[in-house]
């Protein structure tokens, strides 16, 4: 089995990631498009011989926002637990089959997307010109200045710094080699971890997740319904690293070629 992963996806498009114009508290639906493109991203990215294995998730952590928490129920990942949001009639019940992981999922206030404040609804041009007007620094980098009335740089770091070291203890310490994962030989059970957030505060997770400050500028980029994978480096929870590629695709066609 591979070491432990954290999976973050970015929530689907919704008009305003469409625009360019910062989205934080703010509930917007994803566009039809946006739904679409998740559930072909489900199609292709989870399964027992994809990237994400459903029944290797260990915890499903989701951001407060509806535009979040559509986008986990798009992926169709087979989860047995209820989705929190939803009264629990709405589902209707699961048939063994249709089960695929036994993941908790959890709302966390911790993956919520950057408190933009005053920049709430505006693009990164408009906050520019907003500035010029008010006689400050069009040089405004949200990553080093933070937003007025909303979050800095610092109050972001903290929470995601929290989020992170609980989930390592939870779910990373002691789920390493050949041993762990779902079919591991100790049978110490699932290790991957599952985010469902937005832009800003998934590319600053994984920045704190590498030891990066948010106010050196992570320059990362994690598009609307995209996925990154983040792990570690020689089966140490001590060294974590973002995963730039994995070979999933390569068993995949193994699996398809001996069939042939």
């Amino acid at each position: 089995m591979p070491d432990p992963r954290v999976f973050i996806i970015r929530h689907g498009e919704t008009e305003w990631s469409l625009n360019g114009r910062h989205t934080g508290t703010t509930e917007l639906p994803l566009t039809p498009n946006g739904e679409s493109r998740i559930r072909a991203t489900g199609k292709a990215l989870v399964g027992s011989d994809r990237l994400i294995v459903p029944g290797n998730l260990a915890h499903i952590y989701v951001s407060p926002r509806r535009r979040a928490q559509h986008t986990l129920e798009l992926l169709h990942l087979g989860c047995r637990e209820r989705y929190p949001w939803l009264a629990e009639n709405d589902e209707g019940e699961k048939s063994a089959e249709e089960v695929r992981t036994l993941a908790p999922i959890e709302i966390v206030e911790g993956i919520r997307e950057w408190d933009y404040g005053e920049y709430e609804g505006l693009t990164s041009k408009r906050i520019r010109e907003v500035r010029k007007e008010q006689g400050l620094s069009e040089d405004w980098d949200i990553w080093r200045d933070g937003c007025p009335g909303g979050e800095l740089p610092e109050h972001v770091t903290r929470r995601l710094d929290a989020l992170i070291a609980d989930l390592r203890s939870r779910f990373h310490v002691g789920r390493f080699g050949k041993g762990a994962g779902w079919k591991g030989e100790d049978k110490t059970g699932a290790n991957d971890v599952l985010i469902v957030a937005h832009g800003h505060i998934l590319r600053a997770f994984a920045a704190r997740w590498v030891g990066k400050e948010l106010r050196d500028n992570p320059s990362l980029i994690l598009e609307a319904g995209g996925v990154g994978t983040l792990s570690y480096e020689h089966h140490r929870v001590e060294e974590p690293a973002i995963l730039l590629g994995g070979a999933f695709v390569v068993d995949v066609v193994e699996k398809e070629e001996g069939r042939k």
